[in-house]
């Protein structure tokens, strides 16, 4: 057995690997955000997107964000690798990202929401919004909605949501969104997982609807694959598991491979409303597809920010 696994070690991590983005496209005179960048899969995503153009990475930790951009700089010699402030369970945090950007950057060409939160214990965000809900699904629609006319001024122009294979495990409560009746915290995060494939299908609905050059604009779902990352931090359990078999799971850089493609792949250029993983299209649960759950999800989140997006 010892000499077997030695023997299939490579084809194992090959497989783990999953699909790579080979798109070679630049990004001169571009400008992506790409949101929790300071670790993880977003990190590595900034890292290769840093090669092709300009990057700003929004995260609530400045500290942090800097030593990442640093390290980043140092890379890839662009330096033109931004960290801002963005704490996305914090409604004010967001719209004052959003207006200093608006005001400093004139064009926004590709938004990646990235920033995850997984597993917390019971928590409410500053506007007293679960915290999986609120950071992984109500920040970025909010962020979305403030960036959306300089995306749209911007384009040729992409959204890329960042969801997970755990969408499949999830329901949206209406009854129950913030997790006050019932909660768990792995169900939550699945919850917040389907909320990003339903946002993604809704906006890419509308953004068809509304743009006769539709193909300009497009906005594209993801899971990245089990990654070996700090998402897991937040159970002991979950920590000590992902340790034990690390092997079987993604580095953040082959984790971020499907952000990437889905950021730049010339073949996605008219591609929008999908769902991807390992760099290809996957298959979306059923909840997944259910446009009025979609639609439904799409007004309460209005109620819910103060804001109406028509």
């Amino acid at each position: 057995v010892p000499v077997f696994l030695f023997v299939a070690a490579p084809y194992i991590r090959r497989y783990v690997a999953g699909g790579r983005c080979k798109s070679t496209a630049r990004l001169e005179g571009k400008v992506v955000i790409i949101t929790g960048a300071n670790t993880g899969i977003g990190k590595e995503t900034a890292r290769d997107l840093a090669q092709r153009g300009k990057v700003i990475i929004a995260c609530r930790d400045i500290a942090k964000g800097e030593a990442a951009a640093r390290e980043i700089r140092a890379k890839t010699g662009n330096q033109q690798v931004i960290v801002k402030k963005l704490d996305l369970a914090n409604t004010k945090s967001i719209r004052e990202f959003a207006e200093k950007f608006l005001a400093e950057e004139k064009e926004l060409h590709i938004l990646i929401n990235n920033a995850g939160v997984m597993l917390c214990p019971y928590s409410k965000t500053a506007d007293g919004f679960e915290m999986h809900l609120g950071v992984n699904h109500l920040g970025h629609f909010l962020l979305t909605f403030l960036l959306l006319e300089r995306l749209k001024q911007s384009a040729p122009a992409r959204i890329v949501n960042v969801s997970s294979l755990a969408h499949h495990g999830g329901r949206i409560r209406f009854h129950d969104l913030h997790g006050e009746k019932s909660y768990n915290r792995g169900l939550a995060y699945c919850h917040s997982k389907l909320a990003n494939v339903l946002f993604t299908r809704e906006l890419a609905r509308r953004l068809q609807g509304k743009f006769q050059r539709q193909v300009e604009f497009t906005a594209n779902v993801l899971h990245p694959g089990s990654v070996y990352s700090e998402l897991v931090r937040h159970s002991f359990v979950m920590t000590w598991l992902w340790k034990i078999f690390s092997f079987f799971l993604k580095t953040p850089c082959e984790g971020a491979q499907t952000s990437i493609y889905c950021a730049v792949a010339e073949e996605l250029d008219s591609v929008t409303g999908q769902y991807f993983s390992d760099c290809k299209p996957a298959y979306v649960s059923p909840r997944g597809r259910d446009d009025e759950t979609a639609k439904k999800l799409w007004s309460v989140s209005c109620e819910l920010l103060g804001i109406q997006w028509d």
